[in-house]
């Protein structure tokens, strides 16, 4: 589970959401709430440009008392085989390989938006060495 510290400011009405992990997203809301709703997809939009960059993904730094942005379980699962991948020097077209699947079917196995189901990325992480783990925690 991925967990990012926010910093949450007003700005003249509205509610100005910064990531201290993630300097280039910064996103806004009318609210407190929205503004949050609007941070998980500028945290996803900045990952997407990451993998198309070729970059490896940051992980959060500790909440430390600050409010944070939880990624749904299914992206957190994309950016740990991502990462795994590069950190593994193992290209899309490697994995296909190591998994006997279609490059496009990778595509969308990495894909932060696709609705992959999660025993794939956990098929995808072994064959990596990789094995996934959630937790659970108190809600806020």
């Amino acid at each position: 589970m991925l967990i990012y510290p926010v910093t949450l400011s007003d700005d003249e009405g509205t509610t100005l959401v910064e990531f201290p992990d993630m300097p280039e997203a910064i996103t806004y809301g009318e609210t407190r709430d929205e503004a949050l709703l609007h941070a998980e997809d500028a945290l996803i939009t900045l990952f997407e440009a990451y993998l198309g960059d070729g970059k490896p993904i940051p992980m959060p730094s500790p909440l430390e008392d600050r409010p944070g942005v939880v990624l749904p379980v299914l992206v957190g699962g994309k950016v740990a085989l991502y990462n795994a991948m590069l950190a593994a020097g193992k290209r899309k077209v490697d994995l296909a390989r190591m998994l006997n699947l279609t490059p496009t079917l990778i595509d969308r196995l990495l894909s932060l938006r696709h609705k992959s189901r999660i025993e794939q990325i956990e098929t995808a992480l072994a064959a990596l060495g990789k094995r996934l783990v959630v937790d659970v925690r108190e809600a806020a």
